[in-house]
């Protein structure tokens, strides 16, 4: 899966999980740039995420998470993605 497979299939989530079908994202994408992205909606965006990418992420790397782009990153080294 490529890093642009990635950013579509994370997009899809982000609009599922926000309901909201005008969501495009971008590297630089944070919580503050999405309106209803606040606590409960980040564990509920990263169960779907772990469960479309059949995968389970440590509380190290979500925490450390800072933008979009390193949460692709991250799918792209636990899938062994192409960059």
């Amino acid at each position: 899966m490529s890093r642009n497979e990635i950013n579509k299939a994370l997009a899809e989530i982000f609009r599922d999980v926000f309901d909201d079908e005008n969501i495009e994202l971008s590297d630089a994408t944070t919580a503050d740039d999405i309106e209803d992205w606040d606590s409960l909606s980040q564990i509920t965006l990263i169960g779907e995420i772990e469960s479309a990418f059949s995968l389970k992420f440590s509380i190290k790397d979500i925490s450390s998470l800072k933008n979009v782009g390193e949460m692709i990153d991250l799918l792209v080294n636990k899938k062994g993605a192409a960059v």
